[in-house]
């Protein structure tokens, strides 16, 4: 599950870069008619992922995340700056267009954006790595604790934000929202940069499984550049950002962050647990599975719609 888990995120990197930068750049590119491909055959979304590629292969080289720190600070910073200038943005756009708002959709939309929300706390699979390369482990768990209420405020705010200012013709990439200008370019950049160095720490987990199982524990160059591989190979194949993202939420992340924590949780301390606190875990596993089975239906449905 976190194999799939991390790379479904990391798949979405991919995408999100290459539709951003195709978005900026190649305007001309029809999806219908294939007018304006380069070189004749390939489409500007292949060329973006397959331009990181090499790139990529380098970032995932290097074997420890103490290596990749300065760089995940680095893509942090330039993501906080970003998503505040696309905040700031949308409360602008909000106050002068004040667009029709619904509160509430029917039971599939609500799955669709129970599965997004699930996915924004992509980074669980890395606590536990993280962990093990603080120096005082003792204050990590404040740490974490503190990070989380920041994120989810945070991610809150920049949905709500968004949804306030453009409504329905809100897209599943936001800041193509925002029109054409330099403050516009610059914060897709900065998203598309922030992405592109978070994906090898991203992907540290998958390599860790791996090499555990088929290398005894030993680094291995030539395994993680397949993997990079096969991750961009999906990537291309990928028709939709927000649909995929709905998918790997409701699929993979709704098992992990919903039914396996409550499943676990029961099977360690059933023998202290009242009815309650067994009624709570048994509530929380099937609110996963139903959001995970409706979400996971709606994706798909989703996806499969986009490519006919």
């Amino acid at each position: 599950m976190i194999v799939l888990a991390q790379a479904g995120f990391c798949i979405s990197y991919l995408i999100f870069i290459a539709n951003t930068l195709a978005h900026l750049f190649n305007k001309s590119y029809d999806d219908v008619t294939s007018a304006g491909k380069i070189l004749g055959f390939l489409t500007p979304k292949a060329l973006y992922i397959w331009g990181c590629f090499p790139f990529q292969l380098g970032l995932n080289s290097i074997p420890s995340l103490t290596h990749l720190a300065p760089l995940s600070i680095f893509a942090d910073v330039v993501d906080l700056g970003a998503m505040g200038v696309v905040m700031v943005e949308d409360v602008m756009i909000f106050l002068k267009k004040m667009p029709d708002l619904k509160a509430f959709g029917d039971f599939s939309v609500f799955a669709y954006g129970i599965g997004v929300a699930v996915y924004a706390f992509e980074g669980v699979g890395m606590i536990m790595p993280l962990e093990s390369e603080t120096r005082n482990k003792g204050r990590f768990g404040k740490i974490l604790a503190l990070c989380m209420v920041f994120i989810s405020l945070l991610y809150g705010a920049f949905g709500a934000l968004g949804y306030f200012a453009f409504g329905e013709d809100t897209k599943d990439i936001i800041t193509t929202n925002l029109g054409p200008g330099v403050v516009s370019t610059l914060v897709q950049l900065g998203l598309c940069i922030n992405l592109f160095f978070t994906f090898p720490l991203m992907m540290n987990p998958v390599y860790e499984v791996f090499e555990r199982r088929f290398c005894d524990y030993r680094y291995c160059m030539w395994l993680r550049w397949l993997i990079v591989l096969a991750v961009s190979l999906v990537a291309l194949l990928v028709p939709n950002f927000a649909d995929f993202l709905s998918l790997v939420g409701s699929s993979v992340c709704c098992v992990l962050g919903f039914v396996l924590p409550a499943l676990f949780h029961w099977l360690v301390f059933k023998e202290e647990l009242g009815w309650s606190g067994i009624a709570w875990d048994a509530c929380i596993v099937v609110f996963g599975v139903i959001i995970g089975i409706t979400g996971t239906y709606s994706s798909l449905m989703e996806i499969f719609a986009s490519k006919a």
